[in-house]
């Protein structure tokens, strides 16, 4: 079973926690809030989308890399590259 399936009902409590800053952030702009309080929203939106995405790595890195479990060095390789991949576009 995938770890993201594992964690499913904790991950979409962030995501739901995360749209919910989201929205907070769209009535800020609508209502002509300060840039100060915009970018206050702005920020943390930012840090939990962020915490989702290292919520998500820790799980791959564990799942995928780490494992004891994981014989097949070629099996290793693809999650690294994987996970390469993945910081290479979450980073550009």
């Amino acid at each position: 079973m995938s770890h993201t399936m594992r964690e499913k009902s904790k991950l979409l409590a962030r995501v739901r926690r995360i749209r919910g800053q989201v929205e907070a952030l769209e009535r800020a702009l609508e209502t002509d809030k300060s840039c100060t309080e915009v970018l206050h929203q702005i920020a943390a939106v930012r840090g939990a989308m962020t915490g989702l995405m290292i919520e998500v790595l820790e799980g791959h890195i564990h799942t995928h890399i780490a494992d004891p479990a994981i014989t097949s060095a070629t099996e290793r390789q693809q999650g690294a590259d994987e996970l390469i991949g993945v910081l290479r576009t979450y980073l550009k």
